[in-house]
């Protein structure tokens, strides 16, 4: 009967020590997914902190593509294939709604990542509807029409 007790206690203490995990694995990533949707807000605040963001990724990119090329792994053509997909790519970035990320961040840390509840959880709640708010009147400034559905 001891060997019983004491079998239960392990699994008793295992269960309780995965849940206790895997309530900090979400929190944790609510609380990730929050900073995300605060980035992409103030880049829809000062716009050029976005666009500095993407030219370094840009200019990574070509510095990486630059020196395959002095290596001989790629020849002019494909070189200027490839940088001119990044620039697009950097464009299609910086030309893509700030306040649509943040909504959708917000949205993740709120509703993929909770229960349990949380204070980032709650947060992002709160900043959500903000965000939803803001990109309504960025669409409607912009001209673009739209449901409320179609910003789920």
């Amino acid at each position: 009967m001891r060997n019983a007790g004491r079998v239960v206690l392990i699994a008793t203490a295992l269960i309780a020590a995965v849940y206790g995990l895997a309530r900090v694995d979400l929190i944790l990533r609510s609380r990730s997914a929050y900073l995300e949707g605060e980035k992409w807000m103030e880049w829809s605040r000062r716009p050029e902190l976005k666009k500095a963001h993407f030219d370094a990724e840009l200019a990574a990119r070509e510095g990486e593509l630059s020196r395959e090329l002095a290596k001989g792994k790629l020849d002019r053509a494909a070189y200027e294939r490839k940088a001119g997909l990044a620039r697009f790519e950097r464009d299609q970035a910086v030309a893509e709604s700030s306040l649509k990320y943040a909504y959708v961040w917000y949205q993740t840390a709120a509703q993929l990542f909770s229960p349990p509840e949380n204070r980032w959880s709650a947060l992002a709640r709160a900043k959500m509807a903000e965000a939803r708010e803001l990109w309504k009147k960025e669409l409607d400034a912009r001209k673009i029409p739209y449901q409320d559905y179609m910003l789920e």
